[in-house]
Parts: C-alpha cells; sequence; structure tokens
C-alpha cells in the first residue's frame, strides 16, 4: 500500500462521519468564515446547504475554499451539486442522511427546490492520527507521512 492509498484510509477513518470543520469563502477578496458539518467520502468532502445562503452564492461566485479544524486543514474547490433528490445524488445522500441523521430531516426540508449538496473537491490537505502527519496533494496523488505530535493546548 502507498502512503497515498494509506492517507486515503486515515482520512475515511477520520472524516467519514458528522464532523464540523471552519468553511472559508471569500466574496470581492473579503474571507467568510463559519463551521459547518462535513462528510468524506472519496477524495471529497460533502455539505448539506441551502442554494440562496451566503456560502452557496460566495462559492459559486469563488469556488476555491479552506476548511480546518484543530490542525486537521484541506483547500478545494467547492460546487453545488444540486438537490439531494436527483439521481446523480441518491448515492452521496444515502451517506448523509445516515451520517447526519441525529439533525437531517428535523433541519433540512427536502421539499425545497433550494436544498442543496455542496461537494468540495480536494486539493491539498494536512491531518493527523496515532502520532503520524499526513500532507496529502490530491491532484498528483501524492501523500508524505511523518511523525507528528498534537502539543498545543486548546482552550474553549
Amino acid at each position: 500500500m502507498t502512503t497515498y492509498e494509506k492517507s486515503l484510509n486515515v482520512l475515511e477513518e477520520l472524516f467519514a462521519k458528522d464532523y464540523q470543520f471552519a468553511l472559508a469563502t471569500s466574496n470581492d477578496n473579503t474571507p467568510s468564515v463559519r463551521f459547518v458539518d462535513t462528510f468524506y467520502d472519496k477524495s471529497a468532502f460533502y455539505i448539506v446547504s441551502y442554494a440562496k445562503s451566503q456560502k452557496v452564492k460566495e462559492i459559486e461566485n469563488n469556488p476555491k475554499i479552506t476548511m480546518c479544524n484543530k490542525l486537521y486543514r484541506f483547500t478545494g474547490i467547492a460546487h453545488n451539486i444540486g438537490h439531494p433528490l436527483l439521481e446523480e445524488n441518491l448515492r452521496i445522500r444515502e451517506k448523509l442522511t445516515k451520517a447526519f441523521e441525529p439533525w437531517y430531516f428535523a433541519h433540512n426540508n427536502e421539499s425545497d427546490e433550494n436544498m442543496c449538496y455542496i461537494k468540495i473537491e480536494l486539493k491539498q490537505g494536512f491531518f493527523y492520527k496515532d502520532g503520524t502527519g499526513y500532507k496529502i496533494d490530491f491532484e498528483n496523488r501524492k501523500a508524505e507521512e511523518f511523525p507528528f505530535t498534537f502539543d498545543i493546548v486548546m482552550i474553549d
């Protein structure tokens, strides 16, 4: 197994569930940041959103995004892939409704035509697990691994 393949497995272990990230978009070179629930699947993160929201409008104007939480950080290109009930979204919808089960239907109205999914195709990332750090280049399918200790004191 290559380092790249191993890093993809670690990504799945860490983020193929409901995981919150700070999502940074921009509007006219002014950053805008908010926390969003994400789900990782096959080199992409998914977000449930609303087509008329500020974040979706900013993504449509400039699809380059950054996400971070703790020291995890990713860059990518975000796209509105449309309504959850579109045939092409049914596979990911099944995963998202399961991952977000505690709140998905309480906070989302699938009968609203403006409900949408955002897909973030990853470009680069850094993450760590069990004393190992991973720096990954998704475009070139390369990854590095190295000893890493999270030793920052987090204050709430």
